[in-house]
């Protein structure tokens, strides 16, 4: 039994004394309730930054590329910058929901529904560059290899540009599928606790009929397993093909084996900080500190740590070998002496500190357990990324291999309102998103509630894993009296102790359930008006003949103290109102059917 619960040392990942019916009303609520003022005011200002974008765009669209900052020279600049950052926030999204599922991480569970969600959204801008750089939108299509009226147009399949569109698209699909399989379970919960019957029709839809059967259950952590194994390559290949945009090239500067694993860690890198920066404001603003705490943070700052150190010997190994290569085209790269010197010598120094000097910090515990310092942190790791790629690309082909055609790049007002415009989008999406969908995998959460929950994490430490009382109130901890002759035992099969008190109904395991001393009380009157089962004179009943009840809930009826058909006739809407409140997954009305009638009529024969 120790081996499914943690080494009491390890911080709990559930804070408060959380039942599974708090976990459900808690992560359910910001869906079900009204917005708060926060929202609204976050959200208009994302409105207005996604409208002015728009109308950036219909500009740049109905009057041509031109508007824009690029030239002869850097005909790559803003846009491009923009697509590359873009892709890679979406990358930590993949690795929590994917990589960390197959290492079986429980930590991943409160932030995987966010970052996933954080993943498509932050796709979903990084397309829209390329498709407004070909200057026709209208015509974006001839990107695919399909069938044309126009004889020998055909795509490159030698360019990296076109495996661009494979490799993101694919990754998108998986993701989008990947994001909708875990919210299952989170859909049929809030169609089972919402009281409009609109949002019950769409949230059943949405759940594709999911009812917590064990065989739900078992096909839903297959699909889970196989949609991991199938994105985990993606983790790799879609910034590795990103980094052949440049790699595959002969540009001073992006001729360089080292850039596939160097844009890999750079995406995990800067999507882990904008996973920070979401979550920090979000368990702050639909109070979520319970399910995201101090602990999730700190082993995000881990992984930033990691992945920031990949980056920074990236970093140094570029500037090095520019440097000992002795080549005078290497000195005006984008990691050179030149380019710490020279007219773009800001953005060089912006991304040295903020990806270099800044995440530094983030060695020492107390700065890393330091929430308000891990969102400045994350910030400005964001920014430092967006310079990582506007440093490659623009000081890279400002100075080429002939001075006569040395140029500068200076956006312009479109340039900028583009990429604010993407900026309000993806806030408007992920705003829509957190009114609508719960931003924590609540089924997946539970899951972990009794090995890594404060409250039974607490209970252990005092107990202990094999004292007595787990006897005292697991009934399935030992074999019934009934089954046993050997003197006067009680309901736990052991000998009939005067020290042993009961102040609640003794065929209630109430600490399995992590019931609250009211809802113990109420189980209480529940018993005493349906009856009580007593193991020394009664047999139990099969209680799986009933619609909707297999082997795991026949067990959670049990822990309640519900063994026979007679006490399941008497039960009240009250009282099905109850068992939902403190069974986990418990089935509705529709699936169930009338167990009042089920349950007299096996009683009687």
């Amino acid at each position: 039994m120790s081996s499914h619960y943690e080494a009491p040392i390890r911080e709990p990942l559930v804070t408060g004394e959380k039942t599974y019916h708090d976990i459900s009303v808690e992560v359910g609520a910001p869906v079900l309730g009204r917005a708060n003022k926060s929202w609204y005011i976050v959200f208009t200002i994302a409105l207005i930054a996604f409208l002015w974008g728009l109308g950036c765009i219909i500009y740049t669209v109905s009057t041509g590329i031109g508007v824009w900052g690029l030239n002869k020279t850097i005909g790559w600049a803003w846009d491009i910058t923009n697509f590359v950052w873009w892709v890679g926030i979406g990358h930590a999204g993949t690795l929590i929901s994917a990589v960390l599922l197959l290492f079986r991480q429980k930590w991943r569970m409160a932030v995987n529904r966010s970052a996933e969600a954080m993943t498509i959204f932050a796709v979903v801008q990084a397309g829209l560059f390329p498709i407004i750089h070909m200057g026709r939108p209208w015509l974006a299509y001839w990107v695919l290899p399909i069938p044309n009226q126009f004889g020998s147009l055909w795509v490159n399949f030698n360019s990296p540009l076109l495996w661009d569109v494979f490799a993101i698209s694919t990754y998108l699909s998986v993701s989008l599928v990947f994001w909708w399989t875990g919210l299952l379970p989170d859909f049929a919960m809030l169609r089972d606790r919402t009281t409009n019957d609109f949002q019950k029709k769409i949230y059943g839809i949405l759940s594709f009929g999911w009812s917590g059967r064990v065989k739900d259950w078992q096909r839903f952590e297959e699909v889970s397993l196989v949609l991991a194994g199938l994105a985990t390559p993606l983790v790799l290949s879609v910034h590795t093909i990103v980094s052949f945009d440049f790699a595959t090239s002969v540009v001073p500067g992006w001729h360089s084996t080292i850039f596939p694993p160097y844009f890999v860690a750079g995406a995990i890198f800067s999507g882990f900080a904008m996973v920070q920066t979401l979550l920090i404001i979000m368990r702050k603003v639909v109070n979520l500190q319970d399910y995201i705490t101090v602990l999730h943070i700190e082993y995000m700052n881990k992984v930033i740590l990691l992945t920031g150190g990949i980056v920074s010997v990236a970093y140094i190994t570029e500037f090095f070998i520019g440097w000992y290569s002795g080549t005078s085209y290497e000195n005006y790269t984008y990691l050179s002496f030149g380019a710490a010197t020279g007219p773009y010598a800001w953005a060089f120094w912006a991304l040295i500190i903020c990806n270099f000097i800044v995440p530094l910090t983030l060695w020492f515990k107390k700065l890393r357990r330091n929430i308000l310092w891990t969102f400045i942190v994350a910030l400005v790791i964001n920014i430092g990324m967006w310079f990582e790629r506007f440093d490659i690309i623009v000081i890279d082909l400002s100075k080429g291999r002939t001075p006569s055609s040395w140029a500068m790049f200076s956006p312009t007002f479109v340039d900028i309102g583009v990429f604010i415009g993407t900026i309000g989008f993806f806030f408007v999406l992920f705003l829509l998103y957190a009114r609508t969908f719960p931003v924590i995998a609540q089924a997946e959460v539970k899951t972990i509630l009794k090995s890594s929950g404060e409250y039974y994490k607490n209970l252990r430490a005092k107990h202990g894993d094999y004292v007595d009382h787990h006897k005292k109130v697991d009934p399935m901890s030992k074999e019934p009296a009934a089954n046993s002759d050997d003197g006067k035992k009680n309901f736990f099969g052991e000998a009939d102790d005067q020290d042993i008190e009961y102040t609640h109904e003794a065929t209630v395991n109430a600490n399995a359930l992590g019931l609250t001393e009211a809802q113990r009380n109420r189980l209480d009157a529940m018993l005493s008006r349906i009856g009580t089962y007593n193991p020394e004179s009664q047999k139990a009943d099969n209680l799986q003949k009933l619609d909707g009840v297999g082997p795991l809930l026949e067990q959670r009826l049990h822990q309640v103290g519900i063994y026979k058909y007679g006490q399941v006739a008497n039960l009240t809407n009250e009282d099905y109102i109850l068992l939902d409140e403190v069974l986990e997954s418990f089935p509705i009305a529709s699936n169930r059917g009338d167990w009042n009638s089920q349950a007299t009529e096996l009683k009687n024969k």
